[in-house]
């Protein structure tokens, strides 16, 4: 059995008939709308309206460092909970204070459970680098607030698993804007005590007719329209759904829809993984989107849970370390960069936090099954996940400008909870 991770304490209808889409070849030229008054506020532009949104055809020109240099004896990170452990939780999670005695730079880490917060966060410019996830790295590329990486700087790029480097989450024009870290897909979890039968369809989340209706937990983020979408890109075919974060109107509308009936199926709408664990450990949810530390630390506590990846697929994060365009000290975040990336503490941050590490070298470290149990190195799994992206304008096919971007997916989420 793979090792469990230890608990981190939290200091992430009328319809057309379907269309082929041919993908364009030039760069994406749009933002989240929330982006681009990040960026507006940012470069002193207007932003006026739904249709005067400033759409930049490339993110700021910001400088790339050409040498780690000396570092500044201090290090200021965003980062989800069980990213930076320093042994005050667990004497045996403390992958930072080895950090601290090789290079001499302090950490010190801010713990930010939403990628929102992440943002908001790299907004105030006190930081040097962050953790972030697939839903918030676009809005911080476009937004000028992270610097590109300079991946001849980094000892373990090479070692990294291909399949996550100059993806549309952490890159853009082949300019890779940070380092993978970790990834994980939002499986389907169930009690088996209440659904015996393992669940081969998210069916069980969406429709009226399900053993679990009025028990069931959803992720609290507008990003969880994406998992609508999946949905119907298996099931309403005719819609034409080929990537869930890149939506028209009438995808999206289908999508809205289908939340807005899901809405009294649903007992608990989360955020924080500890409060839906305690959610299924007193019963009170049945199945829903999880991910899979949260199975771990309930099957430690006993709970009858278990997870699944149904065959529609399912959404999921790759998170990648990414340098502030301010950052006061680069030298110990390229450091920092270097660190976490190597195989020994890879293995460290995947067996506490429960996730893929991205250097697949990792598994010479982890214990026995851990890397079956997250799929590392398996691409066929990989593929099967539809990552978090900022849903932008320009939907990158011959469809041009029509897809609905991040701040109307925030709107309609709020919509949608009431």
């Amino acid at each position: 059995m793979p090792e469990t991770p230890r608990e981190p304490v939290s200091h992430r209808p009328d319809v057309r008939p379907a269309r082929a889409r041919r993908p364009r070849t030039r760069a994406r030229s749009s933002l989240a709308a929330g982006a681009l008054a990040l960026a507006a506020a940012l470069t002193g532009a207007c932003v006026g309206g739904d249709d005067a949104a400033l759409t930049p055809a490339a993110p700021p020109d910001l400088p790339m460092r050409q040498d780690i240099g000396e570092g500044e004896g201090r290090l200021d990170l965003i980062v989800w909970a069980g990213y930076a452990e320093d042994g005050s939780h667990d004497p045996k999670a403390d992958w930072v204070t080895p950090f601290e005695k090789r290079t001499g730079c302090r950490v010190n880490a801010k713990i930010a459970d939403t990628s929102d917060m992440m943002v908001a966060l790299m907004e105030t410019g006190r930081y040097d680098g962050v953790s972030a996830s697939g839903d918030a790295s676009l809005r911080l590329v476009y937004g000028g607030l992270v610097a590109p990486v300079n991946t001849r700087l980094l000892s373990n790029y090479d070692d990294i698993a291909p399949y996550l480097k100059e993806q549309p989450y952490n890159s853009v024009d082949g300019q890779m804007y940070g380092v993978p870290h970790g990834y994980g897909a939002n499986m389907l979890m169930y009690r088996t005590d209440k659904m015996p039968r393992p669940p081969a369809s998210w069916s069980v989340v969406w429709e009226e007719d399900s053993p679990a209706a009025g028990h069931v937990v959803a992720y609290d983020s507008p990003i969880y329209i994406a998992d609508a979408a999946l949905y119907l890109k298996a099931h309403r075919p005719e819609l034409g759904i080929e990537d869930v974060y890149a939506l028209d109107e009438e995808q999206f509308a289908a999508a809205i829809d289908l939340l807005k009936r899901q809405r009294p199926l649903v007992n608990q709408y989360w955020h924080n993984y500890l409060d839906e664990l305690q959610s299924f450990e007193v019963g009170a949810n049945y199945a829903g989107t999880a991910w899979q530390v949260t199975a771990n630390l309930a099957k430690a506590r006993k709970v009858p849970v278990a997870t699944t990846l149904p065959s529609e697929g399912a959404t999921g994060w790759s998170d990648t370390w990414m340098i502030s365009s301010k950052a006061e000290h680069p030298s110990c975040m390229y450091q920092w960069m270097n660190w976490i990336t190597t195989p020994k503490v890879q293995a460290q941050v995947g067996q506490w936090f429960g996730e893929a590490p991205a250097n697949p070298k990792a598994c010479r470290y982890t214990a026995r099954g851990f890397c079956d149990t997250y799929r590392v190195g398996d691409r066929e799994f990989y593929d099967r996940i539809a990552f978090w992206r900022t849903p932008v304008r320009d939907c990158g096919d011959d469809r041009g400008d029509e897809c609905v971007p991040y701040d109307r997916w925030t709107q309609a989420w709020t919509e949608i909870k009431g």
